[in-house]
């Protein structure tokens, strides 16, 4: 979270430890919850419109409220924490995933593969014109960029100001198509059952084999010394992590379907998914940026995975105590108090 573009800089020529980390977070993580997160979001988008599908009127469903608030969170959060955000796209993906709900599985399926071979299109297209000179740890571009994420906040906000603005420009080529194809593809998965019973062995082999595969593909590519194949490896993470996720998908269906109260602490982290998000940008930043900026010229992957680790116990540890003694987190409180009120609003104009 030090910097807000482009991310991790290597050591040249690369550390033992780094390329070890980077491989199993190649396999294992890289894009893996995202779209995890995504396809239970439009799961949730989908179960939220079937509750409201009696209403004679769609402006009364509150989710479209609150999807238009989330887009607001994502824009106050992105220029003034940490530019790095993703509610803005989530946001943007629910209100198109949203108009797609009543399809028929198949449908949804096939929209999906569209919207996400048009994401993967567009970013090969986007990532042939990249002339960024190299970064790494010590290269100009690295000092440039460690000078201006670690200077005034005021310096930081302009720069804020331009990354998201850089997302709204990109977003609707790329991330909107992606996220709301795995939107659909949640949408599809709950309309088939499979939130309940899992996948077969079958398809569970299928997914190891692709997602390993790729993941490979993935990890020989963002390895290699040239500017752009680095950049067309994330077009094979974001191929590998959607069957990695519906593994991940699979093992948690499974451990509910055992003992739910195995994910008890991760359902903690769910419930208050929009404040520790927040937590999350704010305690990086302020880390990272300002308390110890020095961190990022001596921090290597292997003390970010410590680091994430810790802070992610903490973060278990704090949900727990939390929901002790209250019902909802002050954001996901604040959100709904929000949509409730432009909802009421919304179907007194219609009633």
């Amino acid at each position: 979270m030090g910097n807000s573009f482009y991310g991790y800089a290597p050591h040249s020529p690369q550390l033992c430890t780094d390329i070890v980390i980077e491989l199993l977070s190649n396999v294992f993580l890289e894009g893996r919850f995202l779209s995890l997160f995504a396809m239970l979001f439009g799961a949730g988008i989908y179960i939220h419109r079937q509750k409201y599908s009696s209403l004679p009127m769609a402006a009364t469903d509150p989710i479209k409220s609150r999807l238009h608030w989330l887009i607001g969170i994502g824009l106050v959060h992105g220029i003034v924490i940490f530019s790095g955000d993703i509610l803005l796209a989530y946001g943007l993906c629910g209100l198109l995933a949203y108009y797609y709900y009543e399809l028929s599985t198949n449908a949804l399926i096939q929209k999906a593969c569209w919207f996400i071979a048009i994401a993967l299109l567009m970013i090969s297209l986007i990532t042939l014109t990249i002339e960024d000179e190299p970064y790494y740890r010590g290269s100009a571009l690295f000092n440039e960029q460690l000078s201006v994420w670690t200077g005034s906040y005021f310096q930081q906000l302009l720069m804020q100001g331009l990354m998201v603005g850089y997302m709204l420009v990109i977003t609707p080529l790329t991330l909107l198509w992606y996220g709301t194809g795995l939107m659909l593809i949640g949408m599809a998965l709950i309309k088939q059952g499979y939130f309940e019973s899992g996948f077969s062995r079958s398809q569970l082999s299928i997914m190891a084999i692709s997602g390993v595969a790729f993941s490979i593909i993935d990890s020989g590519l963002s390895l290699t010394d040239s500017l752009i194949l680095n950049e067309l490896s994330n077009l094979f993470m974001m191929i590998s992590a959607l069957p990695v996720a519906l593994i991940y998908l699979h093992i948690i269906v499974k451990l509910c379907q055992n003992n739910p109260l195995k994910l008890t602490l991760l359902q903690n982290l769910g419930k208050l998914s929009l404040s520790f998000y927040i937590l999350q940008s704010i305690v990086g930043t302020i880390t990272f940026r300002h308390l110890y900026p020095q961190w990022q010229s001596s921090f290597d992957r292997i003390d970010y995975m410590l680091f994430a680790i810790i802070f992610s116990l903490f973060q278990l540890g704090l949900a727990a105590l939390y929901l002790r003694y209250f019902n909802q987190g002050p954001l996901e409180k604040l959100l709904v108090w929000l949509s409730q009120r432009n909802h009421k609003s919304k179907t007194t104009l219609w009633s």
